[in-house]
């Protein structure tokens, strides 16, 4: 079964099991947009709820992008207080931690079986933990986008993004040409990345930092964890070939493109009018209204649901555990503080009038 299941609520899981399961009380759910008290509906909308009486000029996604040490957090941060958007970091394999029970980070089995220093000292490993790494991170940064679409459709704040579910094959392509991976993890990832944002909108923008290998390896060195300046040059090298490749030309069909050199990235102000100067004339987002994002929000507001199409029940030995395991792991996070049922819903952390909510 794969790994996410555990993750999903006990409806999926039991689904997954072959048994339809209920609960007395609402069964867990993964985050619940903050900046509202009652999930979106139909409801709110028939009483005027409308994504488009929010927006302003700046009601877009952004995505900056870039190899490793490029400088991306720091730029996509200074965009986002210039021009009044929200910041998303760069989900790691803890995202689903931080949005989920009480923010603390949890042990590696229940997320993924896989860590970034594992990988950086065996990216060989016999056991695939390469792929496990990766596709439980593709699934998170799917999680994060999820929550940005949420944000902007909620507020009509636009949201500035470290990398996003679109561009994360960058990855997995250098772990094909490295031979970190099997052909059929590629399969497999090629076939649930199509699945999982097939509903979503692509970014308005995408922000690229172009910096040479040597140069993040400099920076690596300097600034990197121990276990990171293990990495390889021709990984590295990979990475920029499918950004540049691959990735840009394919997402300048539906959105924005703008490049800068490390030098340049250091100039907000620049970026900003660069930014200003863009038109945001191509792509889908000019062809929805009120009702396809009224669908929209409803659609990823159910992060369960966003997540669904991630834990497609394939045989790939990388990321499948047995029953037996499966059982034992999905208990045993149920079993943790503020994590069998939706939030507000759980006694043993202090929720109070639950049967009146």
């Amino acid at each position: 079964m794969s790994l996410w299941l555990a993750r999903l609520g006990p409806p999926a899981a039991a689904a997954a099991r072959g048994r339809l399961g209920s609960a007395v009380l609402p069964a867990a759910r993964i985050h619940v947009s903050s900046e509202q008290n009652l999930e979106y509906g139909w409801l709110a909308y028939m009483l005027g709820d409308r994504a488009t009486k929010k927006f302003t000029e700046y009601s877009k996604i952004f995505t900056v992008e870039g190899n490793l040490s490029s400088g991306k957090g720091k730029l996509a941060q200074q965009i986002a207080e210039k021009l009044g958007m929200k910041y998303f970091p760069e989900a790691d394999i803890h995202y689903l931690d931080r949005i989920t029970g009480d923010g603390t980070l949890l042990h590696e089995k229940f997320n993924g079986f896989c860590n970034l220093e594992r990988f950086y000292n065996d990216p060989k490993s016999p056991d695939g933990h390469s792929y496990r790494l990766q596709a439980w991170l593709f699934g998170n940064r799917v999680l994060q986008y999820a929550d940005a679409l949420e944000h902007l459709l909620t507020t009509g704040q636009g949201a500035v993004i470290e990398r996003s579910p679109y561009s994360d094959f960058v990855f997995l392509d250098a772990m094909f040409k490295q031979g970190y991976i099997h052909k059929r993890c590629l399969d497999h990832y090629k076939e649930i990345k199509e699945v999982s944002i097939s509903e979503f909108l692509p970014p308005h923008l995408v922000i690229y930092i172009d910096v040479p290998v040597p140069e993040v390896q400099k920076r690596i060195q300097e600034k990197g964890e121990p276990y990171e300046k293990k990495v390889s040059p021709l990984y590295l090298q990979n990475i920029e070939d499918a950004y540049k490749k691959t990735f840009l030309p394919e997402i300048s069909e539906t959105c924005e493109v703008l490049q800068y050199t490390a030098a340049e990235a250091e100039d907000v102000e620049k970026v900003v009018e660069d930014i200003e100067y863009l038109k945001f004339d191509k792509g889908p987002w000019l062809e929805q209204d009120d009702v396809s994002f009224h669908h929209l929000r409803l659609y990823v507001q159910d992060k369960g649901g966003v997540l669904d199409p991630v834990a497609i029940p394939r045989f790939i030995p990388e990321i499948t555990i047995g029953g037996n395991e499966y059982d034992k792991i999905y208990y045993e996070y149920r079993s943790l503080p503020g994590r069998n049922f939706r939030q507000g819903y759980n006694a043993d952390v202090g929720d109070k009038w639950i049967w009146l909510k």
